[in-house]
């Protein structure tokens, strides 16, 4: 019976090493960062979807130009839809009278949806979009619904007003009298035209009366800015929908705030003094966008030590303004958000420390909260609802961005939710190790760097110090066994980084076109583990990164900006080690980062390409290949006595009327697990492995023809060239490079030709894979040699050089692939996986390196042989099975790039994609052969080795007496 608790101990303690068990379901080890954007305050709003809905979504449109509809109480983004470029203008309104979102960015108009986000018409103008108006009250019933749009046609305001439903044009006004067309209002019977009159250096503000039914124009009056506005930017424009809309400026002096409030008559116009706010920073306007509600607005003005805001009641039948009063005290500056429900109007504002809400009518607050924001920073624009629950109780959210780009959501002071809207736009990544404890590192370095005794007795000392934390394991280990049986997840993953034994666990840094920096955990399901700003770049710019890498033996990322700056930082904490500040006018630099013997080494180049001069304690790992002046490849090397100086050893320029598109090389970690492909009858075809080789695309706009070049990088030498006509150009043409072979995808529109082969007009995808010759077992006229030199490629003179043998296939797919990048194991052993990015069904995809075989038999079923190889019969098309598809359901949008890194384990690879948005997984292209799945079951194993071991302890005793028995029969 001994037997029993010691079979029990040694499962038990056996349990915790499978506790970390590869999760190959869907939705368990991969994650999606489904983002928008950051929202901006003009167009972002809380909207009822139905008129007879209680509950509203959030809707806004991002710097990204990305329209988007949220979950108030979830955060869930429920639909989007691209709208365009980042730089141009972006309006989004809401119709009262209708299910539709109406949107204008560019010359394009298009109503949407609201619940499902389905295009419901789109129609385009000459022109630019310069303002968005819907009609929800107006004399005319007939007109409610419809929407109001001024284009900007040749300097020439348009006014059109198009159908709400179907955005037909019901009329149009040409307004080629007057200034800069600006901006649209109206009031309950007309509409309002707001141009800009260029006066010598200022502006004047006219505005045009519009007959709504019409659509001609009844009469216009100018407004005299006095030389106060200078650009558009000078004025403030609030209320545009109401009663009253406002439009205010200051003047020169900095002493008044000129309140303008439109009518059909004329403006009413009133000052207001500011001559108290030292050091003005800001001032805004806040006014409701419905005509119902009451004309009330508010006026925000913060300097450096001061933040106030006075509420102003506008009697129309006087045309006065008049302040009613000055917005309660509040803690630390923050913003201010209105939100309109009927007549009432109400104003929010929102600080770091609480947030408080009035009415327009009284200073008394309805309500106030402390705010706890966890580690985001502080508010920088904010959209709020107010919904009264009785008649003193009122409850408030509002969806705030922050200084660390994240949208949160606020619930009566409390954060329900946040989105990472920051990570949008991500334009590098890199992959890092999780540095290792610095006590621990440095304690291996010194027992590596000591005697064998001091070592022992150094390491026994650390064993028994680790004893430390054996109450906290044994206490741990109750619910990790327990876990590790039943499949549920009891521990909960910390966010300490902490590495595991499989290698999942990895940091992702990630730069953004804004110019911040992400660190993100790829074993806790992506999570951010810090943040740093590192660039501020205007809007319209941007920022971009020439380099980013990583040293993981030191713990630290390193990356060059697009304005020559550099910042090195703590990979695991973010913190700044070395930063060097940008260079005004580096914006067209060239800078390189290659490997040397004493670590990455940046290259300065001019526009022709050359890199500047390097010391002499530097040796470059590998041939260096830059692009010329002109666009040429060319390959450079270090000559000299210190072989410090460069010089071109050659140069390659494709055919006149040729354009290079795209150079790829082999990826840094290509590890090759065997030199030669072992067929079915047992003989080898050696590999064409060469580290050195490139390959280069180009294309003719001309001739419509896609060219593709192998190249050798240390002599210039074509291995290889192949060709495609009939390509569109304007299509993407990606490529990859790896291992023996190398693949590329376009479109092409193939003709019959005299060969008889079959016309062919779609996306295809080419595969060629490269050998030493084409008969087995034989290595060609390098076979004896026991060196090889692209220079110098034989012994003999004259000797040509030995070019590959290479086989090709071409598939048909059914859509387009913008970027390609294979898996990647520690030693190569694994089969390798293409994983390709579709952006027209926004999902990414694993293709198996047996279906791109290139030597699949054609025409006819494989013999035994080729089929114990594991070639099959080769079929023209490549249909994308959904089981194929590694980001299952997802709608994964805007992909610009993936990486690839292995783990420790040689089965698994792991993927992490980014743009708009951020995908993370797991692969393992020949599936997981070492580790155990997650269907193993542990309780039968368990149950199998406690019945085994009863039974052992059971018929022990049985068989010792028979043996006993027996002797003595035999004595």
């Amino acid at each position: 019976m001994r037997l029993i608790p010691g079979f029990i101990s040694i499962a038990i303690f056996l349990l915790p090493t499978v506790t970390a068990i590869f999760a190959d379901n869907a939705y368990d080890t991969d994650y999606h960062h489904e983002l928008i954007g950051l929202p901006q305050p003009e167009t972002t709003f809380f909207y009822r979807p139905r008129k007879n809905d209680k509950a509203s979504l959030l809707y806004t449109v991002t710097d990204l130009g990305i329209l988007g509809a949220i979950n108030p109480s979830t955060g869930k983004l429920l639909w989007r839809q691209v709208l365009g470029e980042r730089n141009a203008t972006k309006i989004l309104r809401g119709s009262e009278s209708a299910s539709i979102i109406f949107s204008a960015v560019g010359s394009e108009v298009s109503g949407w949806d609201a619940v499902s986000g389905m295009l419901q018409w789109s129609i385009e103008f000459p022109g630019n979009v310069k303002d968005l108006e819907t009609i929800d009250t107006v004399g005319d019933e007939s007109l409610i619904g419809n929407i109001l749009v001024l284009y900007e046609e040749d300097g020439i305001g348009v006014v059109r007003m198009l159908k709400s439903d179907t955005g037909d044009l019901i009329w149009e006004l040409k307004d080629k009298d007057g200034g800069i067309p600006w901006k649209l209002s109206k009031n309950l019977n007309n509409f309002f035209l707001i141009s800009l009159l260029d006066i010598k250096d200022s502006y004047n503000i006219r505005t045009v009366v519009i007959n709504s039914k019409k659509g001609d124009i009844t009469h216009e009056y100018t407004i005299a800015s006095k030389a106060d506005i200078h650009t558009s930017d000078d004025i403030l424009f609030a209320g545009k929908n109401s009663a009253s809309p406002v439009l205010a400026w200051i003047d020169n002096a900095k002493k008044n705030l000129i309140i303008n409030v439109i009518a059909q008559t004329g403006a009413l116009r009133d000052t207001l003094p500011i001559r108290e706010f030292d050091s003005l920073e800001s001032i805004s306007i806040y006014a409701p966008n419905l005509f119902q509600s009451r004309p009330h607005f508010l006026v925000n003005m913060q300097s450096k030590n001061s933040d106030k805001a006075r509420v102003y009641h506008i009697d129309l039948k006087d045309g006065k303004i008049d302040r009613a009063y000055d917005f309660p005290e509040s803690y630390g500056r923050g913003t201010i958000s209105i939100s309109c429900h009927d007549t009432n109007v109400y104003f929010t504002k929102i600080t770091k420390d609480e947030i408080i809400s009035v009415s327009s009518i009284s200073p008394s607050i309805l309500a106030r909260w402390p705010v706890n924001i966890e580690n985001s920073g502080e508010v920088l624009h904010a959209a709020s609802e107010v919904v009264r629950r009785s008649e003193n109780s009122y409850a408030i959210r509002a969806a705030a961005l922050t200084t660390s780009e994240t949208l949160v959501m606020i619930r009566n002071g409390e954060q329900i939710w946040a989105r990472q809207e920051g990570l949008s736009g991500a334009i590098a990544a890199e992959w890092v190790d999780i540095p290792q404890t610095e006590n621990l590192a440095a304690t291996l370095h010194a027992e590596a760097h000591s005697n064998p005794l001091t070592a022992y007795i150094h390491r026994v000392n650390r064993h028994f110090h680790d004893l430390y934390y054996l109450p906290g394991y044994l206490k741990n280990l109750p619910e990790r066994v327990f876990s590790s049986i039943f499949q549920t997840q009891v521990t909960k993953k910390t966010n300490l980084l902490i590495r595991d034994s499989f290698g999942f666990n990895k940091l992702v840094i990630v730069a953004t076109w804004r110019g911040s920096l992400y660190a993100l955990n790829s074993g806790n399901r992506g999570i951010v583990v810090w943040l740093v700003k590192i660039a501020k770049t205007p809007i319209s710019k941007g920022w971009n990164v020439k380099s980013l890498w990583a040293d993981n033996n030191a713990g630290v990322v390193s990356i060059i900006g697009s304005d020559d700056s550099f910042t090195s930082l703590n990979a695991s904490t973010g913190d700044v080690i070395e930063r060097t500040e940008p260079q005004p006018s580096s914006y067209m630099r060239r800078r390189a980062v290659v490997k040397s013997s004493t670590g990455r080494l940046i290259l300065n180049m001019d526009e022709t390409g050359i890199p500047q001069a390097i010391t002499s304690n530097h040796t470059l790992a590998g041939p260096i290949v830059t692009r010329g002046k002109h666009g040429e490849v060319q390959g450079v090397r270090f000559d000299g006595l210190n072989n410090n100086s460069p010089i071109v050893s050659w140069k390659f320029q494709p055919n006149f009327g040729e354009e290079i598109i795209n150079v790829v090389s082999r990826p840094s970690h290509d590890p090759v697990a065997s030199i030669g492909k072992v067929l079915g009858d047992r003989n080898v075809l050696y590999k064409y492995l060469n580290p050195n080789i490139i390959l280069v695309t180009s294309v003719s706009n001309k001739t419509s023809t896609a060219y593709f070049y192998l190249l050798d990088s240390i002599s210039g030498d074509i291995l290889h060239s192949s060709s495609h006509e009939r390509v569109d150009i304007g299509q993407p043409i990606p490529s990859l490079l790896t291992e023996n072979w190398f693949v590329y995808s376009l479109w092409s529109d193939i003709v019959s030709d005299e060969n008889g082969l079959p016309s062919s007009k779609g996306y295809q995808i080419v595969v060629s894979e490269l050998f030493e010759t084409a008969r087995p077992n034989d290595r060609g006229p390098l076979d004896s040699t026991k060196q090889f030199s692209s220079l110098e490629p034989s012994d003999q003179a004259n000797e040509e050089l030995a070019l590959p043998h290479v086989v090709t296939k071409a598939f048909l797919i059914p859509e387009p692939i913008s970027h390609m990048i294979v898996s990647q194991t520690r030693q190569g052993i694994t089969s390798r996986q293409l994983i390709c990015t579709l952006p027209h069904s926004n999902s990414i995809i694993g293709i198996p390196r047996t279906i791109l075989e290139p030597r699949r038999p054609v025409g006819r079923t494989p013999t035994p042989l080729e089929a114990e190889e594991g070639l099959s019969q080769y079929q023209p098309t490549i249909d994308f099975h959904p089981q194929m598809v590694i980001t299952h359901e997802r709608e994964v949008m805007g992909i610009q790039n993936v990486i690839t890194s292995p783990s420790v384990l040689e089965s698994t690879s792991l993927i992490f994609a980014y743009g708009l948005d951020i995908f993370g997984t797991r692969v393992t292209p020949s599936q997981a052969f070492d580790i155990l799945g997650k269907d193993f079951n542990k309780i039968s194993l368990l149950a199998t080795i406690i019945a085994l071991a009863a039974g052992v302890a059971v018929l022990a005793p049985m068989v010792k007496r028979k043996q006993i028995n027996g002797s003595w029969m035999n004595t």
